[in-house]
């Protein structure tokens, strides 16, 4: 089986749950202590063996391709002894992939922006990193669905249990388990976005991430718009689901809603405690804040 060298990273989202920071730069620039986040499921994605990235965005997220961009005049600012590490830092960033883009002029839904990388998956599997969702751990999560892909043959997905809630805002999958498969992997033969109360299959949902075999785009061109007019990627996935299966993995790592106010903030903070630069300074900082609250 060929192994999976693309991935798409949907970056087209207007943010407008942390307004008004994303009023003038994109939520998927916004900082987790000194990177963007878009850079951590750049990072992510290479570490699963991505050679190839996508990443669709839309107007006035111009600076997500000037943050992968060569900067020849910071660059030159920067080659002065005592800044090696930080012009290493910047080359690095322009050296992490090979990194392509294309603009979503419509913000159609999320299938929609998946519809528009045929040109660039082709006949290819490829892995989607939803543009939103930091997901940070020792086992990136893009590389976990890739060696499910190995496994079963098939389109996987990530999954986690998350609140009654919560499963109305994001989708539910009918899930069971694999005959001799790893504890964490499911069968999924069905799924539902944004489900109304009864219609839930399960507290599973995908969250930010999923692996996709070329057939996805043949259903995609007849999926019609469903929840808030827009093309669901999910509803696409569903019909892939009840026909050829779909394997959920229950994945490794913490995910942060970065459009959402309290996930950036957990990012921040959290991040922030491991910062191998501030990481002992802010602890301390946390402690002596929390004994005054």
């Amino acid at each position: 089986m060929a192994k999976v060298t693309k991935a798409v990273i949907p970056a087209a989202g207007l943010g407008t749950r942390v307004l008004p920071a994303t009023k003038a730069m994109p939520k998927e620039m916004l900082p987790i202590v000194d990177k963007p986040a878009i850079q951590y499921i750049v990072e992510e994605a290479v570490r699963a063996g991505i050679e190839d990235i996508l990443i669709i965005t839309g107007r006035g997220k111009g600076i997500i391709e000037d943050h992968f961009d060569r900067a020849p005049e910071l660059e030159t600012a920067l080659a002065k002894p005592g800044k090696e590490k930080a012009l290493e830092e910047c080359l690095g960033i322009a050296g992490l992939a090979n990194i392509f883009f294309v603009r979503q002029k419509q913000t159609l839904g999320l299938g929609h922006a998946v519809r528009m990388a045929k040109p660039f998956t082709g006949s290819e599997p490829f892995v989607v990193l939803y543009g939103d969702d930091v997901i940070m751990g020792e086992d990136p999560c893009a590389a976990q669905l890739c060696r499910a892909y190995e496994a079963y043959g098939r389109a996987a997905v990530g999954i986690k249990e998350v609140s009654l809630d919560a499963i109305r805002r994001y989708s539910s999958m009918k899930v069971a388990p694999i005959p001799g498969g790893a504890a964490n992997h499911y069968l999924i033969d069905d799924m539902v976005e944004k489900p109304a109360p009864g219609q839930e299959f399960s507290l599973f949902s995908i969250l930010g991430r999923c692996l996709l075999t070329p057939e996805i785009y043949d259903i995609l061109d007849h999926t019609a718009p469903g929840a808030g007019g827009e093309i669901q990627l999910t509803d696409a996935m569903a019909e892939l689901a009840r026909t050829r299966g779909v394997t959920g993995v229950d994945f490794t790592g913490k995910r942060y809603d970065m459009g959402n106010k309290l996930g950036v903030m957990q990012a921040q903070v959290e991040t922030a405690l491991t910062h191998p630069e501030i990481g002992p300074a802010f602890r301390a900082y946390l402690k002596e804040l929390a004994g005054q609250l």
